[in-house]
């Protein structure tokens, strides 16, 4: 029966590969840009700006891990190396999920109170939040180093039933997906309808400058990055607890599992439109402007 699980997926190890590659190139790039723009050529540090930098910083120390993501995940490692890779990934993906949150809950705040969002943009309380929600991301994550029983393994494979534990699993979808896309999904409801039902004149402005576009991308970047990975989780949790028996069901649950991992890691390419379309600073400090416009299917973007 575990090698009905276990057995290796030429597809998948294909699509790692030809996706991941692409994936940590263009997103070191990318990143490496944003990071330089927003600690050296902004203006005044803001709100935004901190948990923008942060935000970049997550998306970077993702994409390292991704190389020995990819080498240890078919070659086995000791398992002190294993956790830490393990540990380091998903560190990153949920904090770029929280920092997501603190941004979107901003964004509303300076739609719904323009005046006052916008006369509080101290970086100082920004700060503090991001500093709490690394600590308890890597407070969060020192489970993984108990996870494994053995010595000498592929990464991301063969973890304990602690690992699958129900309330582990149950924590892990609500108060690291549900709860978040439950503030992404109102805060995102909400300024859709303040910014089509309010046309004062600050608020046309706002919607001027591309407020609208930013609030929908950004819905849907977390959606399409997210939702994949959480499914495939609580799947996998089912077939840990014996609830989904058949062989075939497993193979299709463990390929999409890889799949959801990979799509989860684009949102570190994908966080790069959100840059552009949000931070005045980040247009006119790249050169994306003109990629932008002669790209076609961006071309709704460049206005």
């Amino acid at each position: 029966m575990e090698n009905c699980t276990e057995d290796d997926d030429i597809l998948a190890k294909t699509l790692l590969l030809g996706i991941s590659i692409p994936t940590f190139i263009l997103g070191l790039v990318l990143n490496a840009m944003a990071l330089s723009v927003f600690c050296c050529f902004w203006k005044k540090q803001t709100k935004t700006s901190v948990y923008m930098i942060n935000l970049a910083l997550a998306d970077v120390l993702l994409l390292l891990s991704l190389p020995l993501k990819l080498y240890y995940s078919i070659t086995k490692a000791p398992r002190l190396l294993c956790s830490f890779i393990e540990s380091l990934y998903f560190v990153n993906m949920y904090g770029s999920i929280f920092i997501i949150v603190c941004i979107t809950v901003d964004r509303y705040i300076c739609i719904r109170h323009p005046f006052e969002g916008r006369a509080n943009q101290s970086p100082k309380w920004a700060i503090l939040i991001c500093c709490f929600i690394w600590a308890v991301a890597w407070l969060c994550s020192s489970p993984m180093y108990v996870f494994h029983e053995e010595d000498n393994f592929k990464c991301f494979h063969n973890m304990s039933e602690q690992a699958w534990s129900t309330p582990l699993i149950v924590s892990v979808e609500i108060f690291g997906f549900l709860i978040p896309l439950a503030v992404i999904v109102f805060c995102s409801a909400q300024n859709i309808w303040i910014l089509q039902n309010h046309k004062s004149e600050a608020k046309k402005k706002v919607e001027g400058n591309g407020s609208l576009r930013v609030i929908i991308i950004n819905l849907v970047v977390f959606l399409v990055c997210f939702t994949p990975v959480h499914l495939a989780i609580c799947l996998q949790y089912l077939v840990r607890q014996h609830v989904i028996v058949d062989c075939s069901l497993k193979q299709i649950i463990s390929f999409f599992i890889q799949v959801s991992m990979i799509i989860a890691n684009l949102n570190c390419c994908l966080d790069a439109i959100f840059y552009y379309l949000a931070a005045k600073e980040f247009r006119e400090k790249t050169h994306l402007k003109k990629v932008v416009e002669l790209c076609p299917v961006f071309k709704p973007c460049a206005a």
